[in-house]
């Protein structure tokens, strides 16, 4: 008898060890596989609806976008003619500067890691958050969240700005170069001038969808965020509910199908 157990028990770490060896590997192998990237305009078009929202409270509160570059180039355009006028300019080249930033980060840190790796888009989407996280606390646990130049509007406007980026980022990586989710200029000509706009079924112009479902969203966003912007809870309940979305754009791409496996 206490042969027997002595041998059980000498097998028991091995096998623990080897079990444990075999979910490591299995985790390893799904993050280190390519995402397939069917079905991931779902996502990106709900990247529109964080947009919206953030762009609409920003611009409320702050006087600046946060995604929308064109606007905030116009903003520092005019406060070139007149620097002395106001401080939105200043805002605004703060918010183009850290998206410039945040471009050449994330679009850096795909090619290097390789673009569509669970794991390099997962870790992606959680500094996104993160950037998100650290405005919202700022702007909930300070007092000076809208006051002119101080630090503690331009470090959450710099942080969401930097984050924006990476939305547009992954639509080039995922080959939905439509799907920004930071202008809409290009995506209403591209809209309109589609021949098949009004002739096509519902399932047969995947783009036409894809344009026509973009701005919705956007909208749905921004009047959300204006929203929030009027209530009690200000742009900080926006910037968390962001968070709580991208959160949620955290967890698809894990759950995310891979690509099939090819067999050589």
């Amino acid at each position: 008898m206490d042969g027997q157990g002595s041998g059980a028990n000498e097998e028991s770490p091995l096998l623990g060890h080897t079990n444990g060896t075999k979910s490591g590997n299995r985790l390893h192998k799904h993050m280190t596989q390519n995402i397939n990237r069917n079905w991931g305009d779902i996502v990106l078009l709900g990247c529109y609806v964080i947009t919206g929202l953030l762009d609409s409270s920003a611009v409320f509160i702050w006087g600046a976008f946060v995604s929308m570059q064109t606007g905030n180039t116009v903003y520092l355009g005019l406060g070139l003619v007149e620097p002395w006028a106001g401080d939105r300019w200043l805002k605004s080249l703060t918010s183009i500067a850290f998206f410039c930033l945040g471009s050449l980060f994330f679009s850096s840190f795909h090619r290097y890691f390789t673009p569509r790796k669970r794991w390099v888009l997962v870790t992606a989407f959680i500094i996104q958050l993160a950037c998100i996280v650290i405005a919202a606390a700022i702007v909930s646990l300070g007092n000076h969240s809208a006051d002119g130049l101080h630090w503690q509007v331009l470090v959450p406007l710099a942080a969401v700005a930097f984050q924006s980026s990476g939305q547009a980022v992954t639509s080039r990586v995922l080959q939905y170069g439509g799907l920004t989710s930071v202008v809409l200029t290009s995506n209403y000509c591209d809209l309109f001038s589609d021949p098949k706009l009004f002739t096509s079924g519902i399932t047969e112009n995947a783009e036409r969808n894809r344009r026509t479902a973009a701005p919705i969203l956007l909208l749905f966003g921004a009047v959300c965020g204006g929203l929030f912007a009027h209530s009690p809870v200000g742009l900080a309940g926006a910037l968390w509910t962001a968070a709580g979305l991208k959160v949620v754009a955290v967890i698809a791409w894990m759950l995310w199908a891979g690509e099939p496996e090819t067999i050589s």
